[in-house]
Parts: C-alpha cells; structure tokens; sequence
C-alpha cells in the first residue's frame, strides 16, 4: 500500500511539473515571435516571397486546363458567330446580285426606249412601243412576235425603231402581232436613194442585206448613199430612213439596213392613216 500511494504521488508532481513547464515554453514562444515579428520583419518577408515562388508555378500549371477549356469555349463560340455572319452575308449578297440584274436590265430597257423617242412620229399619227417576244428566223421568212397589247394595230403598218424602219406590220392577234421584217423575202416597200431621188423597191431575199430593185439604168447610186422610204402606192410615208447602200453589183444592189434586225427587243409600231395600208383579209370578210 505504501509503495502504490507513493508511486501516485510521483506521478501527480510529475504532471504538475510538466504543466508548469509547458504554460512557460508556451509564453517564451509567444514572446519570441512577438519579438520577432517587431524586430526583424526581413526575415517574414523572405519566408513569404519563398512560398510564393513555389507556390505560383504550382498554380500556374493547375490554372491551364481551365484557361484551356475556356479558351475553346470562347473559340467555339466565335465559331458560331462566323458561321451565322457569313450565312447572313451570303443571302444579302445574293439580293444584293439579284438587285444588280435588275438594275442592268432596267438601265437597258430605259436606253432602248430612249432610243425610241429620238423618233418623233408627225402630230397626225399614232404609235404604240412594243416589246420583241420571239423571233422567227429561218431559211423562208424573216420575223419577230411582239406583244402589243389591246393596241388596235392594222396589218400594213410600219414598224420601227430608233434608227429606222425595221419592217411592217404582217399578222394581228388579240394581244400579239407578227412583224415582217425588211430582210424577208415577202417583204417589198418603195424606197428611193436620199441624194439622187433615184426610185427603186426594197425587195428582201432572206440574206442579211436586201437588194433594191427596179432601178433605172442611168441611175447614180454610190456606195454609202442612204436609202428612205419614198412614200409611193401610200403605203410608207416618204423620208423614213432605212439603209444605206453597201454594194453595188451589175444587177444587184445591196442594202445595208440602219438597224441591226437580229438584236431587236423594242420596237414602235406607227399608224400614218394612209390609205394605201393593207387590210387584214379578216377585216374585209
């Protein structure tokens, strides 16, 4: 009993010693770090700058893989943006080149019509402009179809356009007439040559150049001279200009007409009221 009781107050002065011990050691080091903090801050300063080097690197190479997925992120997302900028460019650029073909056919159209009214017809006549829809071009006839609306044409009535007479008027419809060119071989209108007044007919033989016939033989006729209508059996009025003469053959004399026949897409259709104008044998039963 007494060596128990004795070993128990050994241990419990042991205790208290290593109590007293450990309240002191936890004072010197606060006041060593206190003293330390106040005094000599360089060396906090170093250990800080120490951690941060090592630590930084380390930060920087767990940072890549979200700078990473955001950099593809934001890459994707442009992307995107490209793709709808360009399908938006696209359709404007397709208006865009629909809006160009227009305006080069309107600025074409408004120049033949233009052209047209560098003709005036005389105050007593009527006219219509119509638009060449389909021409007939073989090895028997020379012709186009043009739309003339509820225009009321009459067969025999000249057609021109803006540099001269291009034909006459063959076959009416409801909204469309068909035109015999100057080159077809049915095609005959008196003409006369402007600087000699010689007389002759203006006969078509399906060739690009007609050939004027019934010419006197002492006739004067030189190459170049311009060739008008001369208004005779009433069917044209006189003056209306039609070639000028390219050729001259012992029996043939070619006529190269003003206009250029195969590039035709607007003409003007005139009425004269003469009385030698053709009537539709329709009209007449």
């Amino acid at each position: 009993m007494k060596r128990r009781k004795s070993l128990f107050i050994h241990l419990s002065q042991i205790r208290l010693l290593a109590k007293k011990f450990a309240i002191v050691l936890l004072f010197l080091s606060a006041f060593v770090l206190m003293l330390i903090n106040k005094t000599d801050t360089v060396i906090i300063d170093k250990t800080s700058s120490v951690a941060t080097d090592i630590v930084s690197p380390i930060m920087d190479v767990l940072v890549i893989p979200a700078k990473t997925l955001a950099n593809v992120y934001d890459y994707f997302k442009e992307l995107q943006k490209i793709r709808d900028d360009n399908r938006s460019l696209r359709e404007e650029n397709r208006q865009l080149l629909q809006l160009r073909d227009r305006a080069r056919a309107l600025d074409i159209e408004n120049r033949l019509l233009a052209g047209l009214l560098n003709y005036t017809p005389p105050p007593e006549s009527t006219f219509v402009t119509a638009r060449v829809i389909a021409e007939e071009g073989d090895a028997f006839s020379h012709s186009l179809i043009a739309y003339t609306g509820n225009f009321p044409v009459k067969k025999g009535q000249v057609a021109v356009s803006d540099k001269g007479v291009v034909g006459r008027v063959d076959k009416v419809g409801n909204m469309y007439s068909k035109i015999l060119l100057v080159t077809d071989i049915n095609s005959k209108i008196p003409v006369m040559v402007e600087r000699t007044r010689v007389r002759g007919i203006l006969s078509g033989d399906n060739s690009p150049l007609p050939r004027m016939v019934f010419i006197p033989l002492s006739a004067e006729l030189t190459v170049g001279d311009r060739v008008v209508t001369s208004g005779v059996a009433g069917v044209f009025p006189p003056g209306l200009p039609v070639g000028k003469i390219s050729s001259i053959e012992k029996n043939s004399v070619k006529i190269k007409p003003f206009t250029n026949l195969e590039r035709l897409e607007y003409i003007k259709i005139i009425d004269y009221n003469l009385d030698g104008i053709l009537i539709d044998e329709e009209e007449n039963e």
